[in-house]
């Protein structure tokens, strides 16, 4: 356990039982917020996912001569 955790749960230890509950609502809400910000980038990432193009080149070179060839013709 770290010394910052020690230090916490030291405090927590001085706290009254009636107002224990008011931390606790506290400590969730801060909790939610870190969980919320991660559930928004993982599905932010998701529906980057969805949007990006899959391919299917089987011969790169091939494929850039191609497209040279529709560009400039050569």
């Amino acid at each position: 356990m770290t010394a910052l955790r020690q230090s916490a749960i030291m405090e927590l230890e001085k706290i009254p039982e009636d107002k224990l509950s008011f931390v606790i609502q506290i400590m969730q809400g801060v909790n939610g917020l870190y969980d919320d910000s991660n559930r928004e980038k993982k599905a932010a990432f998701a529906r980057l996912e969805k949007l990006r193009k899959k391919g299917t080149v089987v011969d790169g070179a091939a494929e850039l001569a191609t497209y040279r060839e529709e560009k400039y013709g050569k």
